[in-house]
């Protein structure tokens, strides 16, 4: 095994601190006793790391899966991901693909109206997709690049709408499920509003009380919700704090009910006698890469970086029991998963310095991070700084706000040569392949590292979920993409929630999203 050099110590330091003594502190803890009983009067307040903006489903900062959870509680969508990521009705009861793709059915439910009482019909979709067509290039990725391909929108009947396709596409059925899917009532959408000016009027389990962008939002139950209220909480209040130690304490000291936390925070958490939830998912730190910038356009530099990287050691230091080491994006229980391209790149410093050499840069070269300024992402960043400058290679940082991820892909020009981020994935594969490796992927901003990968992303788009080919086609997609290196995954990523126990009901892993669903979380009736 290649030395460790000074990274040796973060070894150690985890061992230390995941010992014997505190073992249970660093393992995933077993969800609540079924039949406990949930108080529907209780308020289920939540503290993030990371907010909204502004409430509309088609912002380009909402299209990031760790913003979702006050999205998918306001706005229902037209089909549905369940918990494992299957598709499923939704505002739809049904719907259906002609055979080459290029028209899709949707049959609506009736009885369904939107929180200011606006009945919710085909003449509600229509006008969303409409409003979402005409804002083109300022909308979200996530929803510019679907809707783009629709043709016409025909209304049949009351409760049934046909959308045509320019060319054949078996991914509408997937955004459908996701802020592309998500309804507005179409009174919110009066006078061109969007983005700050637009309410958050939807459809969902919970109705906007108050918003306060990038620091809270306030919702109620929506009694008339028709999947019914199943124990929910009376309000759920979702605030954006992206310090994780006031995260911490606000849990601690019943401020909030639940706080996402930190994998370092996992010990502190059980000592101080709070449950402790790790949902693993197909999430990673992932580093997203500008390969048209000089240097990262050679991808023997992009593969030395990969073998500078001691994933083993950033695992066992920053996971605290939760993290394990990656070259890909996905979990190894996925059926997208590659076993052997998670020993492609193994830790091998002498390695990375021939490459760097061989590419012309034995006197090293310098990196610009565009850092979004969390304590979990300045952490992680840092350690990757000391691993790199050790091979030769000058890792800088220009810190940023949360919010301003987009300035990567979306500035003219993009900010930064790369970016890292929680990439908690998209419910639909060929579409979170796209985002980081295809040209024009919202995280992408220097297009396909090869143009063999846009071919086969084309390829994959235009398959059906059916077709076995498109199983195939997705392996040899990200067998490219390991081999082009067009970003560089470092280590898995679980979502950690840490509560008082007894508080908190019915929390399930939410594998679609980077964070989970709360629609369905409810409050123990013994929570104090």
């Amino acid at each position: 095994m290649k030395p460790r050099t000074s990274w040796a110590s973060l070894t150690a330091n985890a061992r230390r601190l995941c010992g014997a003594a505190v073992l249970a502190a660093c393992l995933p803890a077993q969800a609540l006793a079924a039949g406990e009983t949930p108080n529907p009067n209780a308020s289920l307040i939540y503290f993030d790391s990371s907010g909204n903006m502004t409430l509309d489903p088609s912002d380009p900062q909402n299209a990031s899966s760790y913003s979702h959870e006050s999205l998918l509680a306001i706005y229902d969508t037209i089909i549905r991901f369940d918990q494992a990521g299957n598709l499923e009705p939704g505002l739809a009861e049904s719907w259906s693909m002609n055979a080459d793709l290029t028209e899709l059915t949707l049959k609506l439910r009736k009885g369904v109206t939107f929180h200011d009482g606006t009945v919710f019909n085909a003449d509600a979709v229509k006008r969303n997709f409409e409003r979402n067509i005409a804002l083109g290039g300022r909308a979200s990725n996530t929803v510019a690049e679907i809707l783009k391909l629709i043709s016409a929108i025909e209304i049949p009947d009351e409760y049934t709408v046909r959308l045509k396709l320019t060319q054949p596409n078996g991914q509408i059925e997937y955004r459908l499920a996701i802020n592309t899917g998500m309804m507005v009532s179409p009174a919110a959408l009066a006078d061109g509003a969007t983005g700050a000016t637009m309410k958050g009027i939807g459809a969902g389990p919970y109705q906007v009380k108050s918003f306060e962008s990038n620091v809270k939002t306030v919702m109620t139950r929506n009694d008339k919700y028709w999947r019914g209220t199943a124990g929910r909480p009376a309000v759920f209040e979702n605030h954006y704090v992206p310090d994780s130690r006031a995260r911490f304490n606000a849990v601690r000291s019943g401020q909030a009910t639940i706080s996402l936390i930190e994998p370092r925070q996992i010990p502190e958490a059980k000592s101080q006698g709070l449950a402790v939830q790790i949902v693993e998912k197909s999430a990673l730190w992932d580093i997203y890469i500008n390969v048209s910038r000089p240097g990262l356009n050679d991808v023997r530099v992009r593969q030395a970086i990969m073998h500078a990287i001691d994933r083993e050691a950033l695992a066992e230091a920053m996971g605290y029991g939760s993290a394990k080491p990656t070259q890909q994006l996905w979990a190894s229980n996925s059926q997208y998963y590659i076993k052997e391209l998670d020993q492609r790149y193994p830790f091998d410093q002498a390695k990375a310095r021939a490459l760097l050499k061989e590419a012309g840069f034995e006197k090293g070269l310098e990196i610009t991070q565009l850092l979004l300024n969390t304590t979990e992402y300045r952490q992680v960043s840092e350690a990757l700084q000391g691993m790199l400058a050790e091979v030769g290679v000058k890792w800088k940082f220009d810190v940023v706000d949360v919010s301003q991820y987009t300035q990567f892909a979306r500035a003219t020009p993009p900010r930064g040569d790369i970016m890292m981020g929680r990439n908690g994935g998209r419910g639909d594969a060929v579409d979170g392949l796209l985002a980081i490796s295809g040209t024009g992927g919202s995280v992408n901003p220097g297009g396909a590292a090869s143009p063999k990968i846009d071919e086969l992303l084309k390829k994959a788009s235009r398959l059906s979920s059916k077709d076995p080919e498109r199983l195939k086609t997705i392996h040899e997609l990200s067998r490219e993409i390991s081999e082009q290196v067009s970003n560089f995954p470092i280590i898995t990523r679980a979502t950690i929630y840490a509560y008082k126990p007894g508080c908190i009901l019915n929390l399930e892993g939410y594998q679609p999203s980077g964070d989970e669903r709360f629609n369905d979380v409810q409050v123990g009736a013994n929570c104090k």
